[in-house]
C-alpha cells in the first residue's frame, strides 16, 4: 500500500504558518483583505466559497463574499470588479467560476489587476508562469507542488505526466513540474492510448473530471499518484478521478479525495493573498 500524501494535515500545518505571520502583519497596520464575487447559485461553488470563507477566518484574513444574482449583466460585474480593483482594503479579488453563460470569462479575469488576481489566473500572470518569472500561480498546481515538498518527491530527472490541459491545473502544473526539471507529458480524452502514456509516469497527475477514470491499467508500479477529481458517485459520495482501492497497492505515494489535493487548493489561495498585501504596502 502506498503512502498516503495527506493533504489536509500539511494544509493545517500551513495555515497555522500563515496565521502566524498575519498576526505579524497586523503589528505593522497590514490586515489582508480578500474578496470573492460569487455569481448565480451553482451548488459546488456555494460550497468552495464557504470553504475559502472558513479558512480565511481561521487565518485572520479579513473576507468577504459578494454574491450577485446570475442575471447580473458583464458590464455590471466588470464595474464590481473595478470597485474592488480601486479598493485598497482587498489586497486578493477572486472571482468563482463557472459564471453564468451570458458573462465571458476571458473579458472577466483580464478585468481583475494582475497584482490581486491571487487565483493566478490572469493572463498576465499565467504569461509570468510560462517564462519561468510565477508572481501569482494557481493554487491547485501550486498546492501539489507544496505537497511533493513535504513528503521529499525529488521531481529532478522524473517521468511525469499530467492527464488533463485545462488552464487551471493541467497546463501550470505541466509548468511548475518543467520547471522543477521533470520531463512532463500532457495527456488528455483524445491521447490515443492514454493507459500505456500514464503507465512511463514516475509521477501521475490526474485532473480530467470524470469519477473513478483512472484504474490500475494506467499505473507503473511505485509511482506517485496525485488525484484533483472532485466528482460525485451515483449515491452522492465524493470521489476522485483515480480508482483509490486499486492504484493504492500498486503507488508509491497517493492523495486521498477527500482530504488531499482539496485543502492545499484553499491554503494557497489564503498563503498568495497574504503575499498579495505584503507586496501591495
Amino acid at each position: 500500500m502506498g503512502e498516503l500524501i495527506n493533504g489536509r494535515e500539511l494544509a493545517d500545518k500551513m495555515q497555522a504558518q500563515i496565521k502566524e505571520e498575519v498576526q505579524e502583519l497586523e503589528k505593522k497596520g497590514i490586515h489582508p483583505g480578500l474578496v470573492v464575487l460569487l455569481v448565480g447559485e451553482n451548488q459546488a461553488s456555494q460550497t468552495y466559497v464557504k470553504n475559502k470563507d472558513l479558512a480565511a477566518a481561521k487565518i485572520g484574513i479579513h473576507s468577504k463574499i459578494e454574491r450577485l444574482p446570475e442575471t447580473i449583466s458583464e458590464t455590471d460585474l466588470l464595474a464590481v470588479i473595478e470597485r474592488y480593483n480601486q479598493d485598497p482594503k482587498y489586497h486578493g479579488i477572486l472571482v468563482q467560476l463557472p459564471l453564468p453563460k451570458h458573462i465571458d470569462e476571458e473579458k472577466v479575469l483580464l478585468a481583475v489587476e494582475p497584482k490581486k488576481d491571487v487565483d493566478g489566473f490572469h493572463p498576465m500572470n499565467m504569461g509570468q508562469l510560462f517564462i519561468g518569472e510565477p508572481t501569482m500561480i494557481p493554487c491547485t498546481p501550486y498546492g501539489i507542488m507544496k505537497m511533493f515538498e513535504a513528503y521529499d518527491i525529488d521531481l529532478e530527472g522524473k517521468r511525469a505526466v499530467v492527464i488533463g490541459r485545462s488552464n487551471i491545473v493541467g497546463k501550470p502544473m505541466a509548468q511548475l513540474m518543467m520547471m522543477k526539471n521533470a520531463t512532463v507529458t500532457i495527456a488528455h480524452s483524445r491521447t490515443v492510448d492514454l493507459p500505456a502514456v500514464a503507465r512511463e509516469a514516475d509521477i501521475l497527475v490526474v485532473a480530467i473530471g470524470r469519477g473513478h477514470f483512472v484504474t490500475k491499467e494506467f499505473i507503473k508500479p511505485g509511482a506517485v499518484v496525485i488525484d484533483v477529481g472532485m466528482n460525485r458517485d451515483e449515491n452522492g459520495k465524493l470521489i476522485g478521478d483515480v480508482k483509490f482501492d486499486e492504484v493504492a497497492p500498486i503507488a508509491n505515494f497517493i492523495t486521498p479525495v477527500p482530504k488531499g489535493v482539496g485543502p492545499m487548493t484553499i491554503t494557497m489561495l489564503m498563503y498568495q493573498t497574504v503575499e498579495a498585501a505584503k507586496k501591495q504596502k
